[in-house]
Parts: C-alpha cells; structure tokens; sequence
C-alpha cells in the first residue's frame, strides 16, 4: 500500500516569485528611518533608579538602522538591489534581509500578499527558506560594473570564470533546445560570493508576542525546532575560526571531468569513483583526486553562550548553549560579551565515540543569522541624537565633572570624592608608545579600603554595568590561573589551547577585584605584571606567548583587622605590599565615623532608596547610565598633551611630594612611598580631567585637582589617626608626666619651678603597669626633642 502524499501547504514558487519582487522593488525612506529612531527612544525602558543597564533590543533600531543609513537622502532608493550592485562588485560579502522590510513589503500588498505570508514562513522554516531566499538573489542579481582585475582576490577570478562558464553552458543549452540543466554547470553553491542572513523582527515595547522577545537559553524548547528565534546571553568561549568545507571539487584522473559534492552536514564520505557519462560508457571508474583550489570553504566558529545571572532559577546552575557562526558572523562576537543572538534552532546528531555513548540522544545548536552586542565597546558606540543634546546643553556650563560624578551610583550616600576618581578611571589617561616598543600604560588602578558597610563593593558593581567591558570577580573565589590564563584541551579539535582569565576577558575595559585582601599572596603576585606592563607572560604546557591585559584594576579591600584600628599605623592596617601598593595609583580609606549628621542623612538617603526605588532628587542633573557611557566615549577620543610649563609646574609638585614624604617616615605617618609611578599616576589623572573638558591640553588646574584628589586619598588614610590619642606607651607615659606636671605630684621642694624627681615619677609609672624598658625609651625619646629636660631635674634621683 503506498503512504499518503500530503500536499505542502505553503507555494515556494510564489513565495520566491514574491522574494525576487521584493528584491527588485522594496525602497526604504530617510524618513521611515527616523520615525522608528523616535518610536525606539519612546519604547526604550532604562529603570528609573539609573541603576540598570538592560535595555531592551529595541537599542538596535537606532544603533543598526540609522548608522547605515546615516547620510542618505530623503528620496526613496531600491535598498536591496544597491546592496545586491555591491555584492555583484565585490564589494560586499553579506546579504541581509530584515524581516521588518519584509513585512512592510506584505503590508503594502495586503491583498495579493495575504495568503503568502513570508514572514511568518521564515521564521517557523527559516532554514529551507535561506535556500528560497537565495535563489531569489541568484535570479535578481545586477551585473557586475567592475571588471576583474590583477587586484582582485584569487577567490574572486575564480567566481569570476566560474559565472561566465555557466553563462556560456546555459546559452550553449539553450540553442540547443534542451530543457534540462546540463551537467556540466557549476553548481549555485560554488557561485555565491555572498552569504545570506536573516535579521529578525525589532519587537515593539509594547509587543506581548513572547516570540519576539530575547529567550533565556532555558526556555528554548523543542516547539523551536527549525524556528528563528532569539536567545540572550553572555559569551564564555569562542573558538578559532577554522575552514568549513560547503562544496568539495574532484577531477577525474580518466575523463578529467570535475565533480562537485555539496556538503550539507558534520560528517560526508568522500567520492572515490567517477560518476560522469563518459566514465560510465567506457566503463573505466576514473578514480578522484580532491582538487582544494576548486572547493568552497567558510569561515566556521563555534561560541558557547551561557544565562545571564539574573535569568537562573534558584537553586540551579547557569546552562549554556552552542552557538555556530559563519561567513562574515565570525570574529563579532568576544568571552565575556552580553549578546542576543538571532539563529535558527537545529538537531544535531553526536559523531564519533560520542554517539555510541549517547544513544538515541541528539544534541542542538543555534545557528546564528544576527547578533546584536548590548554593551558596545567605546570605538563602536554610535551616538544618537537625543543624549547627543542633552549632552551639548550642560558641557559648556563648568559643571560636567560634578555632575557626572554625582550620576555615578546616586543611589550610593555621599563619597563624593571616590566618585570623581572612579569617573576619572572610566575615561583614562593616554597610553604612550615609544619608537623603540616602550610602553607607557594610560589605564588608572583605584583601590578601595575600607570599612564594611561602606557600600564599596556596590560601587565595583556599578562600575561593571557602566564599563563597555567589565569583569567582577573576588579575591577568595579567584586563582591566580583564574585571573590569568589557563592551559586546557580544546573539545573540538583536541589541541592545547589557552583559555583567557578574568584579566584577558577584561582586556580594553575594567577589572574589578572584590574582597583583594582574602586573596592569597601567590595569586596576588600574577597581577603584579598586569598592573604595570598590561601583559600576561605564559610559559606552560609547551606555549610561550604573551596575552594583552590592558585593563583598569578597581579593587576593594578590608583593613587587616576587618576594620580600621586607629590605634595601629596605617601600614600596619594596609597589610599589603608595598610592590603592589605603588602600583595603585588612588589609595582610598573609607572609614565608618559615627556623626550624628551626616548619620541622620545617610539613614534619610538609605530609607528613601528602599521605598521609592529610587534615589533621591536633588538640585543637579543626573546622566543615566547609557548618557554617562555616551560622554565618556567622546571624550576617550581625544589625546591632551602636556605643555612645557605645565610639566614644569608638576615637577616641582613631585619634589614637594617627595619632601613630604620624608617628613611623615620621620613621624612615622607614611603608609607608601612617592616613588615615580606617584608621578604617572598625578599624570595620568591629569590627562582624563583634559579628557573629561574635550580639551587637547593638560592646564595647572588638572594638575592640581589630580594632587588634591591624591592628597585626599592620602589624607583618608591617617587623618583618623591624627584625630585620635596616640596609644604608644612612650605617648602614654609622656601623658602622665604630664598629668603628674600639673597636679604637682613627684614634684621638687615647693613644685614652683616646675621640676620632678625622676625616682618618683618611676615608681608611679612602674606602678602603673609599664616596665623600666618602656620608661628609659620614653626619656630617651623626649630627651632627643629636648622635652624631658623640662620637666626632670637631669639625673638627680631625690
């Protein structure tokens, strides 16, 4: 009994006669443009704490769209056969159709196009329909207006001689009268210079389809088979792009005929006999040979996504997806990138001894048609036009260093001046090379010491949100393999590879240390060459190399004692080494000092925060977070020079430092030397004040806000200190010399002149608990300051 024949519901030839139509004929406006601009900044759905930087894929439509077209006229143009003129002039190597165009097309042809429905055909087959869509482009596409020349790529004449030879066989054919194609044509595979690639439908902030939305990869199901859908993500590995076979070319040995095998899966036997007409008569089997030069290949890699923190439930484990890219998809996408890929959802079988231990399992895959980056790196960001005037309203009013200052973490009470160093760490100095190779690092590394409680590490999250690039890790739950890089097996091809850390996944943007003081002094120490040289040197498994690490370290840390004990130095309560510590360029103590004040305030801000989820208005302009990123991006563009006088100026600034420092080891108040590296760091806070004013030129005004906030810095880490009694038993025994001084105990005769007897003042300060050691020290140290003399009769014991 022979099965049921169903018929397909769907007319492919109408909807590829459809597709040419649209090809042909589809003409996009400035205009349109702009008002989807408009409708995306009114649908863009920023929290209104400022808080939270996951805006929605609505971010596309201004950053795609209207950084294309930016330029073009009013006036309608064929959008797709300029695209497909380009391609034809090798110009171009993608095709992409945006089914937001698509669906206008239908809409504007309700009538006819009603029972096609392209779009939502595409995106429930969108596989086959690549196929469709592509010979609709073979059929539209425009001759090329530039002829081949010596120039070119090899890959280019190729084609180039390839399409002419299957003009002239189609023509031969048709003189002929011979309906059926000839074998002797190049299959459509090895003629298409291009690849073609679907860009998903931009959902409306007020869409309810879940379809259109980023899916989390936990809720990509089996009803997605074969779908296009979109998945959201942060990238954890990517491989390296390798060669994937499309088309393998063979020649025969006997007939010389070439043969061509699509290849259209992981696994493919090769030909071995020839399967040509003239074989076949002679009887002959030609044995093939492989002809590479003839075959086609693609760029392929393979990047595996993994949930976003916030998307997994709790109690599990964050799950991962695999995701494949080709032709001009490949090298987009970086470790540690926040994506929403676009793809079509695929079964894939296990090869190898992975599929005797799977069974009847399967695994998936997407394979990716757009990918969308939520957090562009600075060089990439486009600017749209209303945070550019927002931003030209309050430049030229003085006010941007505050301002921006205050907009990062509002939320946060207070530490106004830890806020403009971070500010200033966002936007950097300059990074100088030498002729000879040297390298002079621009990057600024802030450390945060303080008390707990004081909102540091909230302050390291933020700075990962506002940051391009920012990577949040702890010092207890990090190694130093973690930070640095590791050796690992490559799964797919089974070599040993390096697999970034945390420091290399942060390379160009902010690495941000929480807990740095649990770390251990060995994985400490594998930062030391990141910090200054901005490298990491490997020697390990048979690889020497060096990885780029040129990243900004914020770190936060506790005292040695959990919290700061004034009654210890400030070295003492550091606890780190001064290698690492002169790497630093910002040294801030944060310090929880009860005042009644400023206690009252924090609890008002804190209590506030809590019930409105928000922070608190003030009288000054807050930036969002996507502003804040705008501005520093415009102003990382710019490289301010230092004039003669200026450097002048900071010179004799250094030596007053240095001289400062010498004074405060004789007191014992220093807690890190002044060392030349205080001087790049005063330099490079300088050149981001510049930055920060759009201004090509360093002014004493820079120099002097970078000392102050150095000063600052400094200062938080032993004002305490000074504002508090002394502890040391020399300091404890000068008091009661004193106390005894003006109570008139042990005193000489009458006490007028103002003389103690030394025999007395020992038995009392013996008998209260300090030893003879403790006592001869103290003498000898006010001895030296010329103190005791008057207050003993020298060395009369009466």
């Amino acid at each position: 009994m022979a099965l049921l024949t169903f018929r397909s519901p769907v007319d492919y030839a109408a909807q590829q006669t459809a597709c040419e139509d649209f090809l042909l004929n589809y003409k996009s406006t400035q205009t349109d443009l702009d008002l989807a601009a408009t409708d995306a900044f009114q649908d863009l759905n920023i929290d209104g704490d400022g808080t939270s930087d996951e805006y929605d894929f609505m971010d596309d439509v201004v950053d795609g769209k209207a950084a294309r077209h930016a330029g073009q006229h009013n006036e309608p143009k064929r959008k797709y056969m300029d695209m497909l003129q380009k391609v034809a002039d090798r110009q171009l190597g993608e095709v992409t159709i945006e089914l937001d165009d698509l669906d206008n097309y239908e809409k504007s042809f309700s009538d006819e196009g009603s029972g096609l429905r392209l779009v939502d055909s595409i995106e429930k087959n969108a596989k086959h329909y690549i196929d469709v869509l592509s010979h609709a482009v073979d059929k539209v596409m425009p001759k090329e207006t530039k002829e081949i020349s010596f120039k070119d790529d090899v890959l280019d004449i190729i084609m180039s001689q390839r399409e002419k030879r299957n003009e002239s066989v189609m023509l031969s054919a048709e003189n002929e009268l011979d309906p059926s194609q000839p074998e002797a044509i190049f299959p459509a595979e090895l003629t298409r210079r291009y690849t073609l690639v679907f860009k998903p439908i931009t959902p409306a902030g007020s869409d309810s389809d879940r379809n259109t939305k980023a899916l989390a990869v936990r809720n990509v199901r089996g009803e997605h088979l074969g779908h296009l859908i979109t998945v959201r993500g942060i990238t954890t590995r990517v491989s390296d792009v390798k060669p994937s076979v499309q088309v393998n070319a063979y020649t025969c040995d006997r007939c010389g005929c070439e043969i061509f095998q699509p290849v259209t899966s992981k696994q493919f036997t090769p030909m071995t006999e020839c399967p040509s007409e003239e074989c076949k008569q002679n009887n002959s089997k030609g044995q093939l040979f492989l002809s590479t030069r003839a075959s086609k290949f693609l760029p392929f890699q393979e990047v595996k996504i993994q949930e976003m923190a916030d998307q997994v439930p709790v109690g599990h484990i964050p799950r991962t997806l695999t995701v494949h890219c080709h032709g001009t998809l490949t090298r987009q996408i970086n470790p540690g990138d926040v994506i929403d890929v676009a793809g079509i959802f695929l079964p894939t079988p296990y090869t190898g001894f992975k599929a005797i231990r799977a069974g009847l399992l399967t695994d998936t895959y997407l394979e990716a048609q757009h990918v969308n980056q939520h957090k562009k790196a600075y060089d990439d960001l486009v600017f749209d036009a209303k945070t550019f005037r927002r931003i030209e309203q309050y430049k030229h009013s003085g006010h941007m260093y505050e301002y921006l200052s205050r907009s990062i973490a509002p939320e946060i009470y207070g530490h106004q001046d830890v806020k403009k160093a971070l500010l200033l760490l966002l936007i950097g100095g300059v990074t100088k090379e030498m002729g000879d190779g040297m390298r002079i690092r621009g990057d600024i590394n802030i450390c945060l010491m303080g008390d707990p409680g004081v909102a540091k590490s909230q302050l390291l999250k933020y700075i990962t949100k506002v940051a391009p690039r920012g990577v949040y890790t702890t010092g207890r739950g990090s190694s130093g393999v973690g930070l640095t890089a590791a050796v690992m097996r490559d799964p797919v091809t089974d070599e040993m590879v390096l697999e970034g850390g945390a420091l290399v996944l942060a390379d160009n943007g902010i690495c941000c240390i929480d807990e740095f003081d649990k770390m251990d002094d060995g994985d400490r120490t594998a930062i030391h060459e990141v910090m200054e040289q901005q490298t990491i040197s490997i020697s390990k498994a048979g690889i020497t190399t060096s990885l780029n690490a040129r990243t900004s370290i914020l770190a936060a840390a506790n005292p040695l004692y959990g919290r700061y004990n004034p009654r210890i130095s400030p070295v003492e309560n550091i606890n780190l080494p001064a290698a690492l510590l002169s790497r630093f360029d910002v040294l801030f103590l944060m310090l929880d000092q009860p005042s009644r004040e400023s206690d009252e305030e924090l609890a008002q801000h804190v209590t506030y925060v809590h019930m409105n989820n928000k922070h608190p208005e003030t009288s000054g302009v807050i930036f969002t977070p996507h502003e804040v990123r705008q501005y520093i991006a415009q102003a990382r563009s710019w490289r301010p020079t230092v004039p003669k006088e200026v450097s002048e100026y900071m010179v004799g600034a250094y030596v007053r430092m240095r001289q400062q420092q010498k004074r405060d080891e004789g007191g014992k108040k220093h807690f890190t030397h002044t060392s030349p590296r205080t001087l790049l760091g005063v330099l490079r806070l300088s050149q981001a004040l510049a930055r920060l004013r759009f201004s090509s030129q360093v002014v004493t005004d820079d120099v002097d806000e970078a000392l102050r906030l150095v000063e600052v810095s400094k200062a938080s880490l032993y004002n305490d200190s000074r504002g508090a009694a002394d502890q040391s038993p020399s300091s404890k025994i000068y008091n009661l010399v004193r106390a005894m001084k003006d109570s008139g105990a042990a005193a000489i005769g009458d006490g007028t002149r103002g003389e103690l007897s030394i025999k007395k003042v020992r038995e009392r300060i013996i008998a209260k608990g300090f030893t003879e050691d403790q006592f001869s020290q103290a003498l000898d140290e006010y001895a030296l300051l010329d103190v005791s003399s008057t207050f003993f009769t020298p060395w009369k014991n009466r």
